[in-house]
């Protein structure tokens, strides 16, 4: 049995990771999938949320509960947390596992990392929330690949506007220093901006696993993600 803990991306909750959870329980495993501060039903809490704060939301579930020989998995902006949570907690885990998200070395910040567009973008429609807490907001679904309409319907109201300041902070956590075995996985059915962050991993020795789906995997094709992150648990070396 593998205790996974899976932990969402921007604009998004634990709720994302249920068809997912539901797969890995059903293989007989456990999963702990918990909300980051100031997203989904803790979008009141946006008051000084900084990546610290969410790179403490794991860790201390991961503390508190005693989780060990976790498989930690990060999908999109987690790539920043999990890294984070790697770096601060590593005899916990497993391995780390990446899915089409960010894999910073220390000091960088996820904002830089993104194409110039999408940082510009990112910038220019941030507002100030009722506590003057600047939040990005969502992303049209289009954006990330979507192309169902049933899906974007289904999911659009669900998300919520992303901190700002956890796209501006440095990453407390450095890819190439870690001492966790990694892992990703990247959603190749769209036009992704993570691909280069894929070849790091490979070059860092990680086994990499391109998948045909888009970037909101967890929702769209939960079969095919259990499955990728049934096989990075238990991987040890970079395929040939």
């Amino acid at each position: 049995m593998t205790t996974y803990v899976l932990v969402h991306g921007a604009w998004h909750g634990a709720w994302c990771w249920r068809p997912v959870a539901d797969r890995l329980r059903a293989a007989g495993h456990d999963v702990v999938a918990p909300t980051l501060t100031g997203l989904a039903e803790r979008a009141h809490l946006t008051v000084g949320v900084d990546l610290s704060t969410h790179v403490r939301d794991v860790t201390s579930v991961i503390e508190h509960d005693d989780l060990r020989d976790v498989v930690l998995v990060g999908h999109s902006y987690a790539g920043m947390v999990v890294t984070g949570v790697a770096a601060l907690i590593p005899q916990r885990l497993r391995r780390l596992v990446i899915v089409d998200g960010f894999l910073p070395d220390a000091g960088e910040q996820a904002i830089e990392l993104l194409p110039p567009h999408a940082a510009a973008h990112y910038r220019e429609s941030a507002t100030p929330n009722a506590a003057g807490v600047w939040m990005i907001p969502p992303r049209p679904m289009v954006n990330l690949g979507v192309t169902d309409p049933a899906v974007v319907a289904a999911v659009t109201p669900r998300l919520t506007p992303h901190p700002l300041q956890t796209y501006l902070d440095g990453s407390p956590g450095d890819a190439g220093a870690l001492t966790v075995p990694g892992a990703y996985v990247l959603c190749a059915g769209w036009k992704t901006p993570f691909a280069g962050f894929a070849d790091k991993a490979e070059r860092l020795g990680w086994p990499v696993e391109r998948i045909p789906a888009d970037h909101e995997v967890p929702l769209t094709n939960p079969d095919l993600l259990a499955v990728a992150l049934l096989s990075a648990a238990d991987r040890t070396e970079a395929p040939a």
